[in-house]
């Protein structure tokens, strides 16, 4: 992507979602922690089904604890490694009492030193919760970067270290959100659809996916 188009297709994104948020629900740092943390290599939606059970009974650390690994579990099933997820969300919630006095701490150091909590998952509690510039690069993103030409990356360090370089300031606190949302639905893996895509005129992927017959 030439460098002339990145203001326009941010400013274009930023005029069809000005205020974009994850689709991940929470009601605290905390629970947005833990739904970041449950939703690796699981989808937002699946998530979200099983912690509309699991916050109102559990909404902090203490709780979860309280919990035991068993009940928590029972909450969790519903999500793909459940199993391994609930054992990580209990020991970083032990640490989050410990350690932190049951609230989430604002670095990213302390942050990847809990269990299950990677550079992506610190990065979107650092945006979301404390309005820091971070670039949550998932897959959705690391395509879209890739494949817009963007930033293209071998991996999702590259490219997350390219965005910040490249996204103008005024739209780097919502840039990880627009590009999630473009890749989810509509520059999807398999065939991204170019035909209703509000920014396909600044992206460098070639040849554009043609509208199928009838969605002229």
């Amino acid at each position: 992507m030439k460098k002339q188009d990145i203001e326009p297709f941010f400013a274009t994104l930023a005029a069809a979602n000005p205020s974009p948020q994850t689709e991940l629900e929470y009601t605290s740092v905390f629970e947005l922690l833990a739904a970041v943390l449950l939703s690796a290599q699981a989808t937002d939606a699946g998530v979200n089904k099983a912690t509309r059970r699991l916050f109102p009974v559990a909404p902090t650390p203490q709780a979860v604890l309280a919990l035991g690994p068993e009940r928590l579990e029972d909450y969790l099933k519903t999500i793909g490694l459940y199993r391994t997820k609930a054992r990580n969300l209990m020991e970083t919630c032990r640490l989050l009492v410990e350690r932190h006095g049951g609230e989430v701490p604002r670095t990213r150091e302390e942050l990847e030193a809990l269990p299950g909590v990677g550079r992506k998952t610190a990065n979107v509690v650092l945006n979301v919760a404390f309005g820091e510039a971070t670039m949550a690069v998932d897959t959705h993103i690391f395509r879209v970067a890739n494949r817009t030409g963007l930033a293209p990356g071998k991996n999702p360090l590259e490219v997350e270290q390219k965005l910040l370089r490249r996204v103008p300031p005024a739209y780097v606190a919502d840039a990880h959100h627009w590009l999630i949302l473009h890749g989810r639905y509509v520059c999807v893996a398999r065939t991204p659809r170019c035909w209703e895509c509000a920014v396909a005129r600044y992206c460098a992927y070639r040849p554009k996916t043609p509208a199928p017959p009838g969605r002229n």
